[in-house]
């Protein structure tokens, strides 16, 4: 077994999930902190949301020891996440930053998370394994000609189709070799353009790679997916509908940053809801950037609200603790903007980007649930 712990979390309690930390503390407290560690990646995907910050090659990162110096002054710390680019691109980072980062974790007793592509050699992610809670990986597709349409879009180059192949099917046997030495792989697909009529398939396909979780987000413009085509509101109800028709029940299901809302005065928006309420096994996750966590980036150590906002940094780790900067952080307008909470719907609202999105002129502080 590459991780004999047993999950420590469960459906009814997802640490990353603001709502419960908001249940706890009575406001909102940083409890999470996620980290790019790199702006390199072996992929260009269309939708990327990160993609403007990719580069080919990237400055010294900041001192291990000053993260982890800002992350023991976090009180209610439960949990971390580390982003790029491809986190395991480079195996320094790997090393040198990854490992520590995630034995940090283990021995606080918080839980990790890397989001990565998995294409890469198996024993890039069997090291980190044994310290990893959640490897977290994207998947929106369908073949490897999906795969090869959709990795590579922003290339510059061409990708020739047999690459693509090779790394299609590394990254599913990796995900299967990952889940079957006990380590919880969670797949997210984006509702987009390209996927909201394939849902279904792409579901079977990640139940098969012995996922344990799929992760269902809306594709919103940001980065690499800025000039994408946007569906409409009623073209994701149906994708959502679609798979909870068709779904793999026994697999964890995980909607986020859905455009729904309780206190929607469409019918259909709240009927969905309710129905993902009462379906088992799925569970919807409250955005918890901005709410209960912070981005920081390694290179800079630049704080931002998120890794793909377009918020302007607000701190940095060099002088100040993320605690700080959390409270200067709750105290902005834009905050402000999204700061509601509807106890009757377990819901916090919806982020920034949905909000320009779809309620420009809403104010969500004067509504409530419709029950």
């Amino acid at each position: 077994m590459l991780n004999a712990r047993p999950l420590p979390f469960t459906l009814k309690d997802d640490p990353w999930d603001p709502i419960f930390s908001l249940r706890r503390h009575g406001r909102h407290r940083l409890t999470s902190v996620e980290m790019t560690l790199s702006n390199l990646c072996n992929m260009r995907c269309e939708h990327c949301a990160v993609g403007d910050t990719l580069v080919l090659a990237e400055p010294e990162k900041l001192p291990l020891d000053m993260m982890l110096r800002r992350l023991e002054e976090v009180e209610e710390l439960r949990t971390i996440s580390i982003t790029g680019g491809e986190p395991t691109f480079a195996e320094r980072t790997v090393k040198e930053y990854i490992i520590p980062l995630l034995q940090y974790a283990r021995s606080r007793g918080i839980y990790s998370q890397i989001n990565s592509n998995i294409t890469l050699d198996y024993s890039r992610y069997e090291a980190i394994a044994p310290y990893l809670d959640v490897m977290h990986i994207s998947f929106n597709y369908t073949s490897a000609d999906d795969f090869h349409e959709i990795g590579f879009a922003k290339s510059g180059h061409p990708v020739p189709k047999a690459v693509a192949a090779r790394m299609y099917e590394r990254m599913m046997d990796n995900a299967r070799r990952l889940g079957e030495g006990g380590l919880f792989v969670s797949a997210e697909s984006m509702i987009n353009f390209r996927t909201h009529r394939k849902m279904p398939e792409i579901h079977r396909l990640i139940a098969e790679m012995g996922c344990r979780r799929h992760e269902v987000h809306p594709m919103y413009p940001s980065a690499f997916a800025a000039d994408l085509p946007v569906i409409t509101p009623a073209q994701m109800r149906d994708a959502v509908t679609d798979l909870l028709n068709r779904r793999d029940p026994s697999l964890w299901m995980l909607f986020g940053t859905l455009p729904f809302y309780g206190c929607s005065d469409d019918a259909a928006d709240r009927a969905l809801l309710q129905r993902l309420a009462n379906e088992p096994h799925v569970t919807v996750r409250n955005d918890p950037d901005g709410r209960n966590r912070l981005n920081v980036n390694l290179f800079t150590g630049d704080v931002f609200v998120t890794d793909f906002s377009d918020v302007p940094a607000f701190g940095n780790i060099r002088g100040s603790r993320l605690d700080e900067l959390f409270e200067r952080w709750l105290a902005h307008p834009l905050a402000k903007s999204v700061d509601c909470h509807c106890p009757a719907a377990a819901c916090c609202g919806p982020n920034l980007l949905v909000k320009e999105m779809y309620y420009r002129d809403v104010d969500f502080g004067s509504r409530s649930a419709i029950v």
